[in-house]
């Protein structure tokens, strides 16, 4: 085999290396290992594979040349020499080549917070890494590599239970191709994901495992990465000495490697050391270093934690505006690099990581899809045709419901018209305005006066409440006492009305039906004491009955009930009988709604076998927002 290093001295080396063309990764990469990190060498050598059609020489120079640009953060000219070495890849249609552009292009979109590209690439790149029959080193290594991936995006979306499996497969693989740098990285991110659940201790062990392969294997890059870690454990420990030792080494190796996604993350720990042990002002410096660095790369994690020390500067230097405004660019950065947009197409990608899929699985699921959706376009119409059904059959019982509303609401206004008929019966006006008339001929003008006002007002307030589906009993009770007024006129004042009202009964309060005490009032006068001789009483009471309810009792001292039907005429029974049915479906209508208890008596009243009266009793609720 020609000499590597003469390889890697001269074009006309590179000419007898293009001329071998050789198909295979590892066999490409152990030829021009000397030169992969050397990005003007590689340069070179593309020139000559261009010459000589060499695809697999260019699709690796190109992947080797985009890792370079990575290593420095230089990502737009990474996605650039990715691109080229993809398009090269799939001109030679080599399965290696094609997987490990893809991982490498998803970690370059990782680093650049483009979870969605990332996954997609990496996706790609385990799928057809799983979907190859071949066993070989770099499968393998294809297959680890894109499962540390995948589990290392779980991790920037803070899902590290999805994490976890995937780096026990991807170190398992390590292990059996005994690659020490897959290793080192696995270890290292089994540490962050236990660092993240609070397990520090287990958090430490597998970051000092990862710490001994990159030892092992003299990785500089290895060391600041793990000795960050370790730090960033001390800190969360409390241990800030020991994170100050362990992390300012890294910053000088950080700036050797010149890579600056590093040195923004050594600079942004030590800037947190600082902090909590009170140097605030060297904290600022480290931090705003840190922030220039990843604002300038676009590293949105960097950025955000910058802003959230900055804005504990501030406040412990009492500068609570510009806390404020840190602040306000931590939660905004914070939000770009952690969007609900990425959490969510990883939870919809989830079953499509697993280790056992292949491709005549994924092919399968495309036809059930398929099958899906038929059966789905069959169902939406079945669900339309449905919805139109249960919509019309809605609309037929909604306009059933408005029916009944509307007929309950025509017997309502039925109702309350005959009541309206019945309190202000003609033989009532008559009367009153005959009682007027017989004042005025009497010349008996003060009279005459005094009852037109009493019955003026009270038409009044019975028209007004006629609008009102309720009053209060307070209302109530003043339009009786006036209405009890002009009856008493006419009997010449001979009876004794007497108005009680209990102290604690809340009479502005408790709402009922305006008027609904008028006819057991006109009863007793007309039915009770029209007919009883001597000392005529009617006793209006209103008492609390309960927590809930309000007792009000009309009771009268005429010659009750049995009497009454013997001496008046059918005509009256009838209309007495109308007035108490018609308060009574009132009461009903009313309190139909309301909880409570509400019912209506009537009581003979007696005292050693002889009538001594009635009493009506109703027992109202309680009812403050009717």
């Amino acid at each position: 085999m020609t000499n590597l290093t003469s390889f890697a001295q001269s074009s006309l080396d590179f000419e007898s290396l293009v001329g071998l063309k050789d198909t295979n990764y590892s066999v490409i990469d152990s030829l021009l290992r000397p030169i992969r990190i050397e990005k003007s060498k590689l340069l070179e050598f593309i020139e000559v594979a261009k010459k000589f059609n060499y695809n697999e020489g260019l699709a690796y120079a190109y992947i080797q040349k985009g890792i370079i640009e990575r290593n420095v953060s230089d990502y737009p000219e990474a996605l650039i020499s990715l691109k080229m070495a993809l398009k090269y890849a799939e001109l030679c249609d080599n399965i290696d080549f094609k997987v490990i552009t893809w991982n490498i292009l998803g970690v370059v979109h990782r680093r650049m917070d483009q979870v969605r590209e990332a996954l997609d690439y990496h996706k790609n790149a385990l799928e057809l890494a799983e979907s190859s029959r071949k066993s070989t080193n770099t499968g393998l290594r294809n297959i680890a590599v894109a499962r540390n991936s995948i589990g290392n995006i779980y991790i920037s979306l803070r899902q590290p239970e999805l994490a976890e499996p995937e780096f026990l497969e991807s170190i398992r693989i390590e292990e059996s191709t005994g690659n020490k740098l897959g290793l080192a990285i696995n270890y290292q991110n089994l540490g962050s994901i236990y660092e993240e659940a609070g397990d520090y201790d287990k958090a430490l062990g597998n970051y000092r495992k990862s710490l001994a392969y990159n030892i092992e294997i003299n990785s500089d890059l290895g060391l600041v990465i793990c000795s960050n870690s370790i730090g960033q454990i001390y800190l969360k420990q409390k241990k800030y000495q020991q994170a100050l030792s362990i992390i300012y080494p890294t910053i000088k190796k950080a700036l050797e490697i010149g890579d600056p996604y590093y040195l923004a993350m050594a600079k942004l720990n030590y800037g947190w050391a600082l902090f909590e042990v009170g140097r605030l002002s060297e904290s600022e410096k480290f931090l705003m270093e840190s922030l220039h660095i990843s604002k300038k790369r676009s590293m949105g994690y960097f950025v955000a934690e910058s802003y959230r020390l900055m804005a504990e500067i501030a406040e412990k230097h009492g500068h609570f505006k510009e806390a404020l405004e840190y602040q306000r660019l931590f939660s905004e950065n914070e939000e770009i690099y952690l969007n609900e947009n990425n959490q969510k197409y990883v939870a919809d990608l989830i079953l499509k990581y697993d280790s056992d899929r292949k491709k005549s699985q994924i092919e399968i699921l495309e036809k059930e899809n398929e099958i899906v959706n038929l059966k789905l376009a069959g169902n939406r119409k079945l669900m339309f045709f449905g919805a139109l059904g249960l919509g019309l059959l809605m609309g037929l019982l909604y306009f059933t419901y408005l029916k009944n509303i509307l007929k309950k609401e025509k017997e309502y206004l039925a109702l309350e018209q005959r009541m309206m008929r019945s309190q202000m019966n003609p033989h009532f006006i008559f009367n009153s305005m005959n009682s007027i008339k017989l004042y005025i001929i009497s010349n008996d003008k003060d009279k005459a006066v005094y009852y037109l006002n009493k019955f003026s007002k009270l038409i009044r307030t019975i028209l007004a409440t006629s609008e009102e589906k309720d009053i209060t009993l307070k209302e109530e009770l003043d339009t009786m006492e006036l209405y009890m007024n002009i009856e008493n006129i006419r009997f010449s004042n001979i009876i004794h009305f007497n108005l009680e009202v209990g102290e604690d009964v809340p009479l502005k309060q408790i709402k009922l039906p305006s008027m609904i005490l008028q006819p057991f009032l006109e009863n007793a006068i007309w039915h009770g004491l029209s007919s009883k001789e001597g000392h005529k009483q009617i006793s209006l009471r209103v008492i609390k009955d309960s927590a809930k309810n309000a007792r009000i009792e009309i009771e009268d001292n005429g010659v009750g009930r049995k009497k009454s039907k013997e001496i008046k005429s059918k005509k009256i029974l009838n209309n007495r009988s109308i007035g108490i049915d018609l308060t009574q479906q009132r009461l009903e209508n009313y309190y139909k709604n309301i909880d409570g208890e509400h019912s209506i008596q009537i009581l003979d009243l007696y005292e050693n076998d002889m009538a001594t009266g009635t009493k009506v009793v109703l027992k109202i609720p309680f009812n403050f927002e009717a």
